[in-house]
This record gives structure tokens, sequence and C-alpha cells, in this order.
């Protein structure tokens, strides 16, 4: 077996311990920086729900305002985001380049992806619902934990799986410009180096992780539907 790696993929063995490292580094991205987005995520795609028009508190003044805000950080390509929040990347975790230095540009680029996704999937909510909920005398944060939440369940991990796709191709992309990972070991050996086995490997390596997040996201869907 050894014999056949050595052939196929020589370069990947002899960097199999920054291998190893770098899945760690793009794992560690994925899951704090994951864990902050999908919190603040949710929270302002519920939010944008109930201002709009017509919502449950309605404040087009602040639905205006979230949703400026929100357009104007997902029209910034990621690569220039990262050097855009140098200054407070630094002052929130006291470096800007490594797996520490990425979570904070990583947060900033997922936010607004995933609250417009969890806008749209709330949006979706069966009026009627809403409507019953009200008569019933149901307060605004009883209609948002027990009707668009929960009606909305399928829709919003849905959401949260292509954002969690989304999250891990720019890992990549942060790792590329110093942040660790395996985009940095694409990078520096597949590309800088001409060493193509080893952007295969990285490329493979992501397409799993991609597909695990995809079939838990599927499992979840398949399972709730049901």
């Amino acid at each position: 077996m050894e014999e056949i790696l050595q052939r196929f993929i020589p370069n990947v063995l002899n960097i199999r311990e920054e291998l190893i490292t770098g899945i760690c580094q793009t794992l560690t991205m994925v899951t704090i920086s994951g864990a902050f987005s999908l919190v603040l995520g949710i929270f302002l795609g519920v939010v944008l729900v109930i201002t709009r028009k017509d919502g449950i508190l309605e404040n087009t003044n602040l639905y205006a305002i979230i949703e400026k805000i929100i357009n104007t950080f997902r029209s910034i390509p990621f690569v220039i985001l990262i050097a855009l929040l140098i200054p407070i990347t630094r002052a929130i975790v006291g470096t800007a380049i490594g797996t520490k230095g990425a979570i904070v540009p990583l947060i900033f680029g997922t936010v607004p992806f995933l609250s417009r996704q969890i806008e749209n999937a709330l949006v979706e909510v069966d009026k009627g619902v809403i409507e019953a909920a009200k008569s019933m005398g149901s307060g605004p944060i009883e209609i948002i934990f027990r009707v668009y939440l929960r009606e909305g369940l399928a829709g919003i991990i849905r959401a949260i799986t292509i954002t969690f796709i989304s999250l891990i191709g720019l890992t990549a992309i942060a790792g590329s410009v110093g942040g660790g990972g395996l985009g940095d070991l694409a990078i520096r050996y597949g590309y800088q180096r001409f060493q193509t086995d080893v952007t295969i490997v990285t490329v493979i390596i992501l397409l799993i992780l991609i597909s695990i997040v995809q079939s838990i996201g599927n499992f979840l869907i398949k399972k709730i539907s049901h």
C-alpha cells in the first residue's frame, strides 16, 4: 500500500503531518466561525422577517438599515473583506494571520449570507398560521418560536446546510492568504511548488467535508418532513 501511495501521491506523504494539521485547522475554522454565524445569522434573519412591511413588529426603518448592512457585506469579495477587517480582527483576537485571524472575517463573510437565507426560509411560513396565532393571543416572542422557527425548520436547516458548504469554501480562500488549513496547503505546495498531488488530495478532502455536511442536512430535513 505504501508503495502505491508513494507512486501516486509522493508529495502528500512527505507532508502528512502538515496535512493532518491543515484538516484540523479547517475544521476549527468551520466549527468556531460556524457556531457564531449560526447564532447571529438566525437572529438577524428573524429580525428581518418580523420588521419588514406587514411583519409582526413592522419597522421599515430598522429593516432598511439592517438590509443595507447585509447587502454591503455580501457585495464585498471575501479576499478584500479579509484585508478590510484586519484592524478589527487584530482588536478582537490579537492577530490577523493564521487560523485564529481567519475566524473573524469568516464570521463577517458568513453572517450576511445566512441571515438572508433564514429570511427567505421564514418568509415562506404560511401567513394563515401566523394570523391564527395572533387571534389566539400569542405575542411576538411566541409567534417567533412557536410559528416561524417551528414551521420554517426545514427551510432553516436547508439554509444552514448551504451556508456551511459555502463556509468550507471560504476557509479555503482564507487559507490562501495566510489563514492556514487546507487552502494554505493547496497554495503553498500545489500551486507555488507545482505539487499537483497535494492540490488533488486537498480538493478531495474538501469535497468529502462538503458531502458530509450535505448528507447531514438531507437527513435532518427528511427526518423533519416525516
